[in-house]
Formats: structure tokens, C-alpha cells, sequence
């Protein structure tokens, strides 16, 4: 019984660790800020996206963005944001849905 206990509290021990220690942040891209604009723009556009404004805050920009009605006359949907900061040398993108930073990834390693 004890060696039953034993074990399961080994092995939950190690299927508990990676869980913790798995992220390791944001990506990070060694482009400059209009690069990353550019991109973010057109890769928003082609997932049927309408960019509504984008600001410069400092070293952030801040895209505001919204999804179009796809051709069925419902109405547009509700503002969302991503933030383009950058770093010494790189630009992180954050608060970005994960389908479009896929994309983003994509066009910025090209």
C-alpha cells in the first residue's frame, strides 16, 4: 500500500513539473516597428479583419481592430487591441489572438 501511495505521488510529482516551468514569454522579432505594422496590418485585412486605428503610444503601437460582417449584413463586431512594443532591438506582440499571430509569425520570418 504504501508503494502504491509512493509511486503515484512520484509520478504525479513528475508529470506536475514541466506544466509549471512551460512558457517562456511572448515571442520576440528582430524587425523594426513598421515592419511589424505593415505585416500586422495586411495579415489582419486577409483574415477578414478592418483595422480601425492604429496609435503610438512611446515604444508601443496600438492596433485597434475589429471583425468585419463576412457578408451576411450583421453589423461589425466589437473593437479588440494588440499592442506591437518594442524592445532594445526586437518587437513583441501582445494581447494578439492566436490565429492571427500564427500568421504574423509566418510573414515575419519570410
Amino acid at each position: 500500500m504504501v508503494k502504491q501511495l509512493g509511486g503515484l505521488l512520484v509520478a504525479a510529482l513528475l508529470l506536475a513539473a514541466p506544466a509549471a516551468a512551460q512558457g517562456k514569454g511572448p515571442k520576440k522579432y528582430a524587425v523594426t516597428n513598421d515592419r511589424a505594422l505593415v505585416v500586422t496590418r495586411e495579415v489582419l485585412v486577409k483574415q477578414g479583419y478592418e483595422v480601425v486605428r492604429v496609435e503610438n503610444s512611446g515604444r508601443d503601437y496600438i492596433v485597434w481592430y475589429r471583425r468585419g460582417n463576412r457578408g451576411r449584413g450583421k453589423g461589425k463586431g466589437p473593437p479588440a487591441k494588440m499592442v506591437i512594443h518594442r524592445t532594445e532591438d526586437r518587437v513583441v506582440f501582445l494581447s494578439a489572438p492566436s490565429a492571427v499571430l500564427v500568421d504574423i509569425d509566418v510573414r515575419l520570418k519570410l
